[in-house]
């Protein structure tokens, strides 16, 4: 054999990798992530506050150089001075990662992390439930260590690092005394965050950060909302959710899709606002519909060509209508109720708060709604998120241009002559309990103060 010495200088840093298993003997992770290009793995039964990336391009490779390469596989353990497990991590062009205990940013002083080049801050301490973070246009929402306060998370100039707010403050009885178990993010339309409880109320956040916007609301149904999902749809994404609900004495799980939303070119036969309910669309009319052996013995309402029907119950999977109908929307009633805040304000004599208050003329802005009730509120109603199921309610005029035909959705005001008394709380409910659309845009009072 001949051979020929070149005078090449030997390459040491290349060298066979070395098995390197982490998560060997039950050592299993809590969160997972992806970013720059790794899978990033964190949170695990034997090291909570450490995290591993994998090999770069190479998710599942967590093999090691020797000398380590700038691609090997990262081992990191966040020193907090105290042992706070890794919940949830993100990545936000840097990588997020919340604990038990505060939130952190993991960064490099290169272009990317490496197994020799990482870089960790802490950016607050409010720390953190075990709920996956959403990624909302240039935020982070997170829910607080007690699973109950959510907040935001994102990018201040002025500190050079990520701030937030509290987003539960101004509503803090939605939450205080309870846990959101699953959360979903809804794009389009209105940027929702929809959320379910831990006693199956639904709650939805509209979130609109460039605006400094957002608000809360409560969507109760009969049962109990289990599981929240969103999809992306042709025209808007789509809420799924499982609801548990008692039907005949018999406990059941449905897979319910919300509603796409009531659109300006929908004719008032395409409402939809009922629960867990179905259309039936016929080319002759019929005063049957049929397939309603989901809601068998139940108590339901139906919107026929437009009108709405109430006093229907279920039986063997059919109702029958008081006249015929080609479409047919029915399902389980629900009741909508608005009640804003007492109206303050600054006055010559001081604040009103704590004044006596009585409304004179009042002025409802609707759009493409139909009917709708209102009342006058009562002492206690303030912090009564039922009040309004005791008051003397009052129709709002919802008559068909000819006898016979639906009623066409209205645009405009209403005014409302309010019988309410004098005290501190003075305020108004707003009601829908037909399945019909009803949407307020303003409300408009004359007040009169009194004093205490």
């Amino acid at each position: 054999m001949h051979f020929t010495d070149q005078n090449f200088e030997p390459d040491t840093a290349t060298t066979p990798k070395e098995d390197w298993n982490p998560f060997e003997d039950g050592n299993n992770p809590a969160t997972v992530a992806f970013h720059q290009q790794r899978l990033v793995l964190g949170g695990t039964k034997d090291d909570p506050a450490s995290f591993f990336m994998s090999r770069t391009g190479d998710y599942e490779n967590f093999r090691k150089s020797r000398p380590l390469q700038d691609d090997d596989p990262v081992e990191y353990m966040l020193a907090s001075g105290s042992i706070d497990e890794i919940r949830w991590m993100a990545s936000f062009g840097d990588l997020l990662i919340g604990t038990s205990g505060a939130e952190y940013k993991a960064t490099s002083s290169g272009a990317a992390i490496t197994s020799s080049d990482v870089q960790i801050s802490v950016q607050s301490y409010w720390g953190s439930s075990g709920l996956a973070p959403l990624i909302i246009g240039q935020s982070v929402m997170h829910c607080q260590r007690s699973g109950s306060h959510v907040r935001d998370l994102y990018y201040s100039w002025e500190s050079d690092g990520y701030a937030g707010n509290d987003l539960s403050l101004l509503a803090p009885q939605l939450v205080e005394s309870h846990h959101i178990m699953q959360w979903a993010f809804q794009q389009s339309p209105g940027s929702n965050i929809w959320a379910v409880r831990d006693d199956g109320v639904l709650l939805c956040l509209t979130y609109m950060k460039e605006q400094n916007v957002y608000g809360w609301s409560r969507h109760v149904t009969q049962g109990k909302a289990l599981s929240v999902a969103v999809i992306s749809g042709s025209q808007e994404d789509v809420v799924m959710l499982v609801v548990e609900r008692e039907m005949g004495g018999v406990k059941k799980y449905f897979l319910e899709r919300l509603a796409g939303r009531f659109r300006d070119a929908d004719g008032i036969v395409d409402a939809f606002y009922v629960d867990c309910g179905l259309t039936s669309r016929q080319e002759t009319a019929s005063d049957t519909v049929v397939g309603l052996g989901h809601l068998e013995g139940a108590d339901v309402v139906a919107l026929a060509d437009g009108s709405p029907v109430e006093g229907l119950t279920v039986a063997d999977g059919a109702v029958t209508l008081p006249y015929a109908a080609k479409v047919v929307t029915v399902g389980l009633n629900y009741v909508s109720a608005l009640s804003p805040l007492p109206l303050e304000t600054d006055t010559q004599q001081g604040a009103t708060l704590g004044k006596r208050r009585a409304y004179g003329k009042c002025v409802l802005r609707l759009y493409r709604s139909v009917g709708g009730k209102y009342a006058a509120t009562e002492p206690g109603d303030l912090f009564d998120v039922a009040g309004w199921k005791d008051r003397t309610a009052y129709d709002l005029p919802f008559l068909p241009e000819k006898y016979g035909e639906a009623c066409q959705p209205f645009s405009g005001n209403i005014e409302i002559s309010l019988p309410s008394g004098q005290d501190a709380d003075t305020s108004l409910w707003l009601m829908q309990d037909r399945p019909m659309p009803f949407r307020v845009v303003a409300i408009m009072a004359d007040v009169d103060f009194g004093e205490v």
